[in-house]
């Protein structure tokens, strides 16, 4: 069988994740590695034995690559995923898809007019904890969703995180550079959103220019509702959610962790329970590269569009806005 090239810009924590999973692939063979800051591409590309570059534009030149894995900072994301079509490669591109829906736009308009694949890493897809809900909901044995909580809440960025992540237009926010997973989680769950409401505010980061408390309302164009509690201003942190559905419950008070389990109730009577620990999923950013892979190797469609990327990003800049607006009830499309 044949084997997809790629090539991988920025080497931080996320690419480095990103090029260790895809060498662990058979049929991926990552070539080239690319970052401004060559004390992080040069040491990344003699560990998979891999030439580097620090300028981009030269990985993208190159005829032995057919696709490209972006792990660089969202707002310039565009500048390269249109470049990177025009020259006639793949893309997989890391969330937030970008920080704007004009942004988003653009990059659809680049990959479709070339002819290229396009995917986002919502790699929480393919988490075992919420590909499990999602089957649970997916399966019909609880009825039909109507309520969806999630909420996943810490502390600050720290001082080791570059400026670009305390500014909205160029992170997106917590929004997008957190919650991005867990919007795309309730969307793969519930489906589209329809209507977006939210109240926050800045309590302890008050560095950002954005809100360090989210609260966002949505409601579902199923009729469902969920609720998202975002922030980087608590101590103790938590991540977890819980699906009731018209015929049942799902709770999983934590996605992950020592003990975490998946616990459902039907309105019968009827109970069980899941060891998250006990879950067989392959590792998530190794199924995501796959999943991009098999759709070059294929010609199929990649699982992850351009158009669940854009989805996040509507979301999220409508939480905002309702924010700005004290909490209006702002209708999607």
């Amino acid at each position: 069988m044949a084997s997809v090239t790629l090539g991988v810009i920025g080497c931080g924590g996320m690419g480095s994740d990103l090029v260790r999973n895809a060498q662990r692939l058979e049929h991926a063979d990552v070539v080239v590695v690319s970052d401004l800051d060559e004390s992080r591409a040069k040491p990344l590309a003699e560990e998979i034995d891999s030439a580097y570059v620090t300028d981009y534009a030269e990985l993208l030149a190159r005829d032995d690559i057919d696709a490209v894995l972006i792990a660089s900072p969202p707002f310039v994301h565009r500048q390269m995923t249109e470049a990177a079509a025009e020259a006639g490669k793949h893309v997989f591109c890391e969330k937030p898809m970008a920080p704007t829906l004009a942004d988003c736009d653009a990059m659809t308009q680049a990959v479709t007019e070339a002819g290229v694949k396009f995917q986002i890493g919502h790699v929480c897809r393919y988490h075992g904890t919420h590909g499990k809900v999602r089957d649970l909901v997916a399966s019909g044995d609880f009825g039909a969703p109507t309520t969806m909580v999630v909420w996943r809440i810490g502390g600050g960025w720290g001082d080791s995180h570059p400026n670009w992540r305390y500014k909205l237009e160029e992170s997106g926010g917590t929004l997008m550079e957190v919650n991005a997973h867990e919007i795309d989680f309730m969307r793969f769950v519930c489906g589209d959103v329809a209507k977006v409401s939210a109240i926050g505010g800045t309590y302890v980061q008050t560095r950002h220019d954005y809100p360090d408390v989210t609260l966002v309302s949505l409601q579902f164009t199923s009729g469902a509702v969920g609720f998202l509690q975002s922030g980087n201003a608590s101590a103790i942190g938590g991540y977890g959610g819980r699906v009731d559905c018209t015929e049942g419950s799902i709770d999983f008070p934590a996605f992950w962790g020592g003990g975490a389990t998946i616990d459902t109730k039907r309105f019968d009577g009827e109970r069980d329970e899941v060891a998250i620990g006990d879950l067989d999923f392959e590792t998530p950013v190794k199924a995501e590269i796959r999943a991009f892979v098999d759709a070059i190797l294929n010609d199929t469609d990649t699982p992850i569009t351009a158009a669940d990327g854009r989805a996040i990003v509507e979301v999220a800049r409508a939480a905002y806005r309702s924010i700005e607006e004290g909490g209006a009830v702002i209708s999607l499309g």
